[in-house]
């Protein structure tokens, strides 16, 4: 898993979620006005959420998702892995907090698909 992780991170350039949707928008060429209103949110909420000022709900990646017709599951990922990163800068914790949480991830996993 992390050689393929190292691999990608190579090829993508990565962004916070905020930083992605500003980027998609601007790419389309659209106003904050007019995605705001066609993802039915207030204009503040999306620019506060452009600048990582506050974050989405899944129903709101969703529509982001529909609206500029790109991955859902790729924007999910996204904003998944900015709460992760903020957290470890938060905690000022070691990188290999992500090892433990993955080998606790599938521990989990069967953990419920047992119950």
């Amino acid at each position: 898993l992390w050689t393929k992780l190292d691999q990608m991170a190579s090829v993508k350039k990565y962004t916070s979620f905020g930083e992605h949707l500003r980027t998609l928008r601007e790419e389309a060429g659209q106003t904050l006005k007019t995605v705001a209103e066609q993802i039915n949110i207030d204009i503040s909420l999306l620019a506060k959420i452009e600048r990582n000022e506050r974050q989405p709900t899944k129903q709101l990646i969703k529509q982001v998702a529909t609206f500029f017709q790109v991955d859902e599951i790729e924007l999910q990922n996204e904003f998944l892995s900015d709460q992760i990163a903020y957290k470890i800068l938060d905690e000022e914790a070691d990188l290999n907090i992500l090892k433990v949480a993955e080998k606790k991830v599938s521990y989990l996993k069967t953990k419920r698909n047992a119950d």
